[in-house]
């Protein structure tokens, strides 16, 4: 009885405080236009000097995550002080946490995925899968269309930049010093991953972003299957004429799969089928149905870790032992030390900077301009467009952050247009910016360039079919 009135009086004792801090921190309600103030001039320019640094990561080797913390801070930092000044308690505590809520609730979601897509990839199924199309003898026209196609039915379930690097080593591997071949299927794959995660929750941060807002539903993206499709078959088709026909020679090892590989691809399967479910049918956050599966991934990871050394045994040999998994235990906690930490708080820096930016006022007079003077169709393929030069998720995030009223299909039109305008340039989506460094040399922002009328011609034409195809929705 005594932990059964522990746990009663804590749970009083935090409501009471919960409520206290909600009350203390709606009483004043006061938002300030910062706008015209110093404050916001500083923001504006801090925000643009860091997305600089940004940009040019690859010239200066500086991972991004750096001065997108560096200008939350200093954005933040600002505000705090400005409300400190006029006497203003409580509102931009509030705003902040509300920012932390949507950053954390997308981390979570990510480290899930990311530790999934690690495991996968240390028990070898995406070098199995390289390697089945590396000796399967495509000419290379055929391995164009093959890499474009699976990099587009991949991408809505392992995001566009893991699959857009499995299909670069892919023609890596093939194309070798061939850089025409290499330069145009780099493209083609981007393009395609790209492409293919905009009809998916999955498959990018700007469909995520807005499937956890709860604006689209789960099986509402599905309607943007075929202009996704079409944003990628018509560059493909133009570009497919450029294509050498030659027909490589390549020929490597055969690879076997780790021992629990089919088993970490079903929880894989089972933990999105749980996210889906929380959110659909729960109400809530799909990151509470991912964490669970991570749970079901660890314990499995408890399994293959404690039969390791009774399965080394029944080898016959210390080579047949690493061929299938066994010579080093499979541990869970290193494929979460490998997830892409430098995006993650890249994420957390570009989500404070432009939920400060707006919390300063600047994000409702853009939104004002583009979707009341220019209107939503306008706005949203202009939001496109951004993408391509800015990246996709401080654009969308904008988006989300000014929640205009519009029609279902416009919130469609412009995860579509997020999600395939980064396609025009190189550094417009993060597959491109990782292609550029896997291909160093091979596929380059000039080379990306030389196409970007052909992929704008794609861009164009999904517009067109979404429009054709869900017109009743706008």
């Amino acid at each position: 009885m005594s932990l059964i009135k522990l746990f009663v009086t804590l749970g009083t004792v935090l409501g009471c405080s919960s409520m206290a801090m909600a009350a203390s921190g709606g009483d004043t309600g006061i938002q300030l236009d910062l706008t015209m103030h110093w404050v916001g001039y500083v923001g504006i320019l801090t925000f643009v000097i860091a997305y600089a640094f940004v940009m040019l990561e690859e010239k200066t080797h500086m991972r991004k995550s750096k001065p997108a913390l560096l200008a939350a801070g200093v954005i933040w930092g600002l505000i705090g002080l400005i409300y400190a000044i006029k006497g203003v308690d409580h509102t931009a505590e509030v705003a902040i946490r509300h920012n932390i809520l949507e950053f954390a609730e997308l981390f979570l979601f990510l480290l899930v995925a990311m530790t999934f897509i690690n495991s996968m990839e240390e028990r070898k199924v995406f070098e199995v899968l390289r390697v089945k199309l590396v000796n399967a003898g495509y000419s290379f026209r055929k391995l164009f269309w093959v890499t474009g196609a699976l990099s587009f039915v991949i991408s809505p379930v392992a995001d566009n930049l893991t699959t857009a690097l499995l299909m670069c080593a892919v023609v890596m591997a093939i194309g070798k010093e061939d850089k025409k071949f290499v330069g145009l299927a780099c493209i083609n794959i981007v393009v395609a991953a790209n492409a293919g995660g905009a009809f998916s929750p999955f498959g990018d941060i700007t469909t995520l972003m807005v499937w956890q807002k709860g604006i689209i539903q789960f099986q509402e993206f599905l309607v943007l299957f075929v202009p996704a499709l079409v944003n990628w078959l018509v560059p493909a088709a133009i570009m497919h004429f450029a294509v050498p026909k030659a027909q490589p020679d390549s020929n490597v090892g055969n690879i076997q799969l780790k021992r629990g590989a089919f088993v970490i691809m079903g929880l894989f399967l089972w933990t999105i089928a749980t996210a889906v479910s929380f959110h659909n049918f729960l109400g809530l956050p799909p990151m509470v149905g991912m964490m669970a599966g991570l749970a079901l991934l660890q314990i499995f990871g408890y399994y293959l870790h404690k039969t390791h050394k009774k399965n080394k045994a029944t080898f016959s040999s210390e080579k047949d032992a690493e061929r299938i998994g066994d010579l080093v235990p499979f541990d869970v906690f290193t494929k979460v030390a490998r997830a892409e930490w430098d995006t993650l708080l890249f994420f957390y820096g570009i989500i404070l900077c432009v939920g400060g930016l707006g919390f300063m006022g600047y994000l409702a007079m853009v939104s004002k301009f583009m979707y009341l003077d220019l209107g939503p169709t306008t706005a949203n393929i202009l939001v496109g467009i951004l993408s391509a030069i800015v990246d996709n998720i401080p654009v969308m995030f904008a988006v989300l952050t000014m929640m205009p009223e519009m029609s279902h299909g416009q919130w469609l039109l412009v995860t579509l247009t997020a999600g395939v305008g980064g396609s025009m340039l190189s550094i417009g989506s993060a597959a491109g910016v990782a292609l550029m460094g896997a291909a160093r040399g091979k596929y380059t922002f000039l080379g990306h360039l030389k196409w970007t009328p052909v992929i704008a011609l794609g861009y164009i034409a999904s517009i067109y079919a979404h429009f054709l195809v869900n017109g009743s929705l706008m």
